[in-house]
């Protein structure tokens, strides 16, 4: 008998809702203090996921979510960063 491999799941940081990680976009905080987006899900480093939706990155930025959860300031090109990403290829 074949098993179905388990899909991994991630919480969204602004929906609250669990998600299948590919309908997620990660951005990472690494020892540097860098943050930048991981369109891999694999860099090393604090992560926090988004739902590939423009309009839950508008609220990230809004309740500066990500900078609570990455303890760090979030650089405004990041989020567009984001929204070009999430516009550019759509995930549903």
């Amino acid at each position: 008998m074949v098993q179905k491999r388990k899909v991994p799941e991630r919480k969204c940081v602004v929906t609250n809702e669990m998600k299948p990680k590919k309908q997620l976009v990660r951005v990472v905080r690494n020892k540097d203090g860098e943050v930048f987006v991981d369109e891999t899900g694999k860099k090393n480093g604090r992560g926090a996921y988004l739902t590939r939706d423009p309009e839950i990155i508008r609220q990230a930025e809004k309740t500066s979510v990500l900078n609570r959860q990455l303890n760090t300031e979030v650089d405004s090109s990041i989020y567009e960063d984001l929204i070009k990403l999430v516009e550019g290829k759509k995930h549903d």
